[in-house]
C-alpha cells in the first residue's frame, strides 16, 4: 500500500477542489492510504471527503496576504511547515502555492506529482506564485510527473516550459451517478417559469469567468424579444458587481443570482441551456456536469471544450471566444427549437463518457508506475 498526500490551497467551491474530492473518494483503499492537506481550512467541499481520508488544515482559515508571506520562506522551509509525515507520493493538486510547497520535499525516495488545471500563457504567468521565473523553473524540475487536465492545457504549459518532457493528460474525475441522483431533487417552487427560456451559468464570481459578458448578452436577447431568464450559480469577489450590472440594465427581474449551492445539478438539469463565457478554463467541471444531466452546452472556445464537445460541434456548440460569437451561438439555438432539442439528446449521450471508474483507474495507474 502506498502512502499518498494530496496538497491543495483549500477545498472551496472551485472545480479543481470538487474533482479532488471526487478522485480521492473513489481511489482504491487497498492500494493507497490517502491524506488530503489544505493550506487553509474552512472550504465548503471539506464536508464531502470520505471519512477514511486523513484530512489536515495547516491554517484554520485563509490568512490575508498569504501569497506574499509564503514567498518569505523557501520551498524547503514551507514543506517542513506544511508536511509533517513521510509519504511515498506527494501531489500538488493545483498550480501555485501548493506546487511550491511540494517541490520543497527533501526526501529522495518520495515521488512528486503536480496537476495543472488552468491554461498558462507564459513563464511570467506561471511564476506568479513564486519568487521569480528561475525559482518556478527549479520547483517544477523537481516533479517526477506533471499532469494537465486537457490537451490544450498541456500544449500551453509546454510552450512555456520548453524543456519539460514528463507531462501527460489525465481527465478530471466526475461522480456521474451521484450527480444524476442529485439532479432529480426538486428546486424551490416558483423559481423556474415555463414561459421563459432558462439559461444557466455556474462558477466562481471572478473576472476570468467573464459573467459580465453573459449579462450583456442576456440584455440584448431580452431587448430582441427572447423570453430568456438567466441564472447564475456561484459566489465570489464579483458577486455584488455583477448584481449591480444587472440592475443598471434593468434586468434584475430576469437575472437571478442563486449564490452557492452544494447541489447545483438539479438547477442545471432543469435549465434549457448551459452557457460558459469564460476567458480561460482548464477542463470545465461545470460543463461536464451539464452534459451528464443532459443539458445542452453553448460555450466559447477555452481549454478542453473541443475535447468535450467535438471539433465540429458534435456534442454541443463551441464558438469563438468573443462576446459577439457567443451571442450568435446562443441566438441560433434559441431560433431553432429542433436544434436545441438535438443538442439536449447529444448532451445525454456524451455525458455517459465521463465515468469516475475510468478516470480514477488512469490516475491510479500513473501513481503506481511512479514507484516502479
Amino acid at each position: 500500500m502506498k502512502k499518498i498526500l494530496f496538497l491543495i490551497h483549500d477545498l472551496g467551491q472551485g472545480g479543481a477542489e470538487k474533482v479532488l474530492v471526487n478522485l480521492v473518494n473513489n481511489m482504491d483503499r487497498s492500494k493507497f492510504d490517502i491524506s488530503v492537506t489544505v493550506l487553509f481550512g474552512g472550504g465548503v467541499n471539506e464536508q464531502f471527503l470520505a471519512p477514511d481520508i486523513h484530512f489536515h488544515a495547516v491554517f484554520p482559515k485563509e490568512v490575508p496576504g498569504n501569497s506574499k508571506l509564503m514567498k518569505l520562506l523557501t520551498p524547503a522551509q514551507l514543506h517542513k511547515l506544511c508536511v509533517k509525515e513521510h509519504y511515498d507520493i506527494e501531489v500538488s493538486y493545483l498550480e501555485g502555492p501548493s506546487t511550491r510547497v511540494i517541490s520543497g520535499c527533501q526526501n529522495e525516495d518520495t515521488k512528486l506529482v503536480c496537476w495543472i488545471h488552468r491554461t498558462v500563457s507564459s513563464m511570467e504567468d506561471i511564476a506568479g506564485s513564486f519568487r521569480n521565473i528561475q525559482e518556478a523553473r527549479n520547483c517544477y524540475s523537481h516533479f517526477n510527473q506533471i499532469v494537465c487536465v486537457s490537451k490544450w492545457t498541456k500544449q500551453a504549459f509546454l510552450q512555456a516550459f520548453l524543456e519539460q518532457s514528463n507531462v501527460i493528460v489525465l481527465y478530471n474525475t466526475i461522480e456521474s451517478q451521484k450527480i444524476l441522483e442529485q439532479a432529480k431533487l426538486p428546486i424551490p417552487d416558483g423559481l423556474f417559469h415555463t414561459n421563459e427560456i432558462k439559461l444557466i451559468a455556474v462558477g466562481s464570481m471572478k473576472p476570468v469567468k467573464a459573467f459580465d459578458r453573459l449579462i450583456r448578452i442576456h440584455d440584448r436577447l431580452r431587448k430582441s424579444g427572447y423570453p430568456v431568464h438567466t441564472y447564475f450559480l456561484g459566489i465570489g469577489p464579483d458577486f455584488e458587481k455583477l448584481q449591480n450590472q444587472a440592475a443598471e440594465l434593468n434586468q434584475s427581474d430576469t437575472i437571478t443570482f442563486l449564490g452557492y449551492e452544494t447541489n447545483p445539478y438539479n438547477y442545471v438539469a432543469k435549465a434549457d441551456l448551459f452557457v460558459c463565457c469564460s476567458l480561460s478554463e482548464g477542463f470545465s467541471t461545470a460543463a461536464t456536469e451539464a452534459l451528464i444531466v443532459g443539458t445542452p452546452v453553448c460555450t466559447v472556445e477555452v481549454s478542453g471544450m473541443k475535447e468535450m464537445l467535438g471539433e465540429n460541434n458534435e456534442w454541443g456548440v463551441v464558438t469563438e471566444n468573443s462576446e459577439e460569437a457567443l451571442y450568435d451561438g446562443i441566438k441560433k439555438l434559441l431560433d431553432s427549437p429542433d436544434l436545441l432539442a438535438y443538442y439536449k439528446s447529444r448532451a445525454s449521450l456524451r455525458g455517459q463518457n465521463f465515468r469516475a471508474e475510468e478516470t480514477v483507474k488512469d490516475v491510479e495507474q500513473m501513481l503506481l508506475q511512479l514507484k516502479e
